[in-house]
């Protein structure tokens, strides 16, 4: 009776409840919540007098009451904003409904465009065929259809393959408890995923921490409603939340566009699965994930040539058993990553079936991989061959000592530079005819041996030959207890296998008795006594 006289009074009145989208936080619609004055008992809540109204076959009458009120609130909606509304299981068995909804809609002045009906698993257990010629009507109509509570009830992908959804709605029981239980977080992820793959949007229910709309927004779910985006609002409330969102609409950056455009970029999870296998598959260094027993869970092609085992041989089976000779090398270094620590430029060797007892050199980083609840699910790898870079470095290795063999016994081959003309090494005897010791010598401070008037010429034509990669051939008077005495320096370019001047190697003789001869052979006597004198000098 009390519910009788609170239909016939509009004591039942609907409130409002926003729904956001995850990436922007800005408004995408409200759900319709059944509220009751009651003169006596306050407010009650829907649970305590829906189940009545189904009993009572009032359901329907209060659903008309409800939804009149609720279009004629959303009329002067925003065209983005749309209407959610909760249909009854028992409503789902009425033929009539898609017309009697119909009926209401055009009398409140709203649009079925901007309508979603909201549905229940529990509502189509009973016959599957006739719901899902109700829903297929209401979707004809314009409305677009939202299975709500899922995983919850009695869950059957069917129910998805069988009737048009355009949504999925995660039950707060599942929101709310994702950030402590594992199972609960690893739920909500597959059903996102599910819809992903469906092509259908996912809204999560109950949000009222920040973390539960990071957390679903992260695993890819596209709508949010909870208590921390408002809590259910009488009609009166819609006004001024309608205008903070319209004032938030005119504030968001361009960054923010940007950054919506690129979230949803090829949403699609094939075309996206395709363009990230592309880039793995293409990727010009090995690729591989791990999970967290150190099983691989996949790799590109690019390793398992490196490697010279199929990527078939790679799967499901851990790092010890595809490659037994590496594994105790690089063992501490992928405890440490599962550890939570970033290991790079690890060097391990793995026997190269193509060369007879060679092996192949190769360098590898880990990067420990989390989940959206940052847990470590496994290890990222990265692998480049540096085999070729090995055998290189091993025999620039041996051609400087080979070369600093030469200095040592050469009497001509005196001194080294790097390709920035940097002297690297003497030989000894270097201070034989110099005077200076080796450290003395090393850089560009060998320079502090010349004639102050020959210094800047040696250092010009010096620096020319660095630049040009010409030999290196220039006469100059060095220093030696005390006395001046010509020297020529001479030097040519080592070159790498593309051609780049990789060092420089010279030899350097004392002219001074030749300087001598010719200049008594070919200079007026005073000219002669003055270049001898400067010789002895």
């Amino acid at each position: 009776m009390d519910l009788c006289r609170a239909i016939d009074n509009q004591e039942i009145v609907p409130w409002f409840q926003p729904i956001v989208d995850l990436r922007t936080g800005l408004l995408s619609g409200f759900e319709v919540l059944a509220r009751w004055h009651h003169p006596q008992r306050g407010m009650v809540l829907p649970a305590e007098f829906i189940p009545l109204a189904e009993r009572t076959a009032l359901i329907g009458p209060l659903t008309d009451l409800l939804l009149a009120q609720a279009f004629e609130a959303a009329a002067a909606f925003p065209k983005h904003l749309t209407l959610s509304v909760n249909i009854s299981p028992l409503q789902l068995r009425d033929r009539l409904l898609p017309e009697k909804m119909q009926r209401g809609v055009e009398r409140g002045g709203f649009s079925f465009q901007k309508l979603i009906v909201e549905i229940t698993e529990s509502a189509l257990v009973p016959n599957l065929d006739l719901a899902a010629s109700i829903a297929k009507e209401l979707k004809a109509l314009g409305a677009q259809l939202a299975l709500d509570d899922f995983g919850t009830g009695y869950s059957c992908l069917r129910h998805l393959q069988t009737l048009p959804f355009d949504k999925i709605k995660i039950d707060a029981s599942f929101v709310q408890s994702m950030m402590s239980q594992r199972e609960s977080r690893k739920i909500v992820a597959a059903v996102v995923g599910l819809g992903l793959s469906l092509g259908l949007q996912t809204v999560g229910e109950g949000i009222e921490e920040k973390e539960h709309a990071d957390l679903l927004f992260s695993l890819g779910c596209d709508l949010g409603q909870g208590w921390l985006y408002g809590k259910p609002m009488p009609a009166t409330g819609l006004e001024a939340i309608l205008a903070k969102d319209v004032q938030a609409l005119k504030q968001k950056s361009e960054v923010s566009v940007i950054a919506d455009v690129a979230l949803n970029l090829e949403a699609m999870p094939a075309q996206r699965l395709a363009q990230l296998q592309a880039i793995y598959d293409g990727a010009p260094v090995g690729l591989a994930f791990l999970d967290r027993n150190l099983r691989y869970v996949s790799v590109n092609e690019r390793i398992a040539t490196m490697k010279n085992i199929p990527v078939q041989n790679h799967i499901g089976r851990g790092v010890a058993e595809v490659v037994p000779d590496a594994f105790p090398q690089v063992e501490p270094a992928l405890r440490r990553a599962l550890a939570g620590e970033s290991i790079s430029a690890i060097e391990f060797r793995i026997p190269n079936s193509s060369q007879a007892g060679g092996y192949s050199t190769l360098l590898s980083s880990y990067q420990p991989i989390r989940d959206a609840a940052d847990e470590i699910v496994g290890i990222s790898v990265a692998m480049m061959d540096i085999t070729e870079r090995k055998r290189i470095e091993q025999a620039l290795a041996d051609t400087d000592d080979h070369l600093r063999q030469a200095l040592e016994q050469h009497p001509a081959l005196l001194w080294t530079s790097d390709a920035e003309g940097m002297i690297t090494d003497v030989g000894p005897q270097w201070m034989m005819l110099t005077g200076i010791a080796k450290e003395e010598a090393l850089g560009d401070r060998w320079i502090t041996g010349l004639h102050p008037d020959d210094a800047a010429r040696a250092t010009q034509v010096w620096q020319e030959s660095v630049f040009t990669g010409q030999p290196y051939d220039i006469e100059y008077r060095f220093i030696r207890d005390g006395s001046w005495r010509w020297m020529r320096a001479r030097a040519m370019a080592r070159r790498g296998a593309s051609g780049e001047i990789i060092q420089w190697y010279g030899t350097l003789e004392v002219i001074g008795d030749r300087r001598t001869e010719e200049a008594l052979q070919g200079l007026p006597h005073k000219a002669i006594l003055t270049d001898v004198e400067a010789g002895i000098r």
